[in-house]
């Protein structure tokens, strides 16, 4: 599947409670200032602007699927990150990293067996993965209305998620031959400052593209009001991982 271009101009005006949640993951993430760490999944750079002031002698290689994103994160970022576009299931990089950081992207990815095999070939022996995401059960009020609404273009398709559980992600990491795995989930309560905005940047993007043009911002303004109110109930699947030594 090809990611998806994003608003990142939006995404940047709306998107400083997902920076609050992985400024939390980067802090789970020791450093000692000279490592060479992937920002898997980097969006416009607000989180990986704070990992670059913990890495004063390191190098920071961040990757987005997105085009849009990216153009933001190399003017955030300038010349001390290495910022290009790059799925994640697809993955190769010059040099492994000592770490990898990712907040909010591994549910966007259908195929997670991949996912992590890439991420642990790009890890040096020994090299930790630290990482959030959208686990099982996650914008539940959300998904049920988009059930709700029933807008005719979204008839038959699953959706663009993958919430995965702790157990099963806990298990595919020990498979792929990750130790010291741990998993666990975490409840996130974010109402946006601009719900409209947010929903639909953040939440509904990959449904506004199947929506036909002139029933978009309909479909946004049906779905918030079948909410029970402009706040996203988030479950994040929290995880840290390490390739063996």
């Amino acid at each position: 599947m090809t990611p998806r271009d994003w608003d990142a101009a939006s995404y940047q005006r709306v998107s400083a409670p997902l920076e609050a949640m992985g400024r939390e993951v980067l802090d789970r993430l020791e450093l000692r200032g000279d490592e060479r760490v992937l920002d898997a999944g980097c969006g416009t750079g607000r989180v990986t602007a704070a990992l670059l002031e913990r890495l004063p002698r390191g190098e920071v290689v961040a990757v987005d699927g997105s085009p849009a994103m990216v153009a933001e994160a190399r003017e955030r970022l300038g010349p001390r990150a290495d910022v290009h576009v790059a799925d994640l299931t697809e993955l190769e990089l010059e040099q492994p990293v000592d770490a990898i950081l990712s907040t909010a992207t591994f549910h966007w990815i259908a195929d997670h067996d991949r996912l992590f095999e890439h991420l642990f070939a790009a890890l040096k022996p020994g090299a930790r993965l630290v990482a959030q995401c959208g686990g099982e059960g996650n914008v539940a009020t959300v998904q049920a209305a988009i059930d709700a609404v029933a807008e005719p273009a979204l008839a038959g398709w699953d959706g663009p998620w993958h919430f995965a559980s702790p157990a099963a992600t806990a298990e595919r990491l020990e498979r792929i031959g990750f130790v010291e795995v741990r998993t666990w989930p975490q409840s996130v309560r974010v109402a946006p400052e601009a719900p409209r905005e947010y929903l639909a940047t953040v939440m509904l993007g990959s449904h506004l593209e199947r929506v036909p043009p002139e029933r978009r911002d309909a479909f946004v303004a049906a779905v918030l009001a079948a909410m029970p109110e402009p706040a996203i109930e988030y479950v994040r699947l929290n995880l840290t991982a390490q390739r063996p030594i």
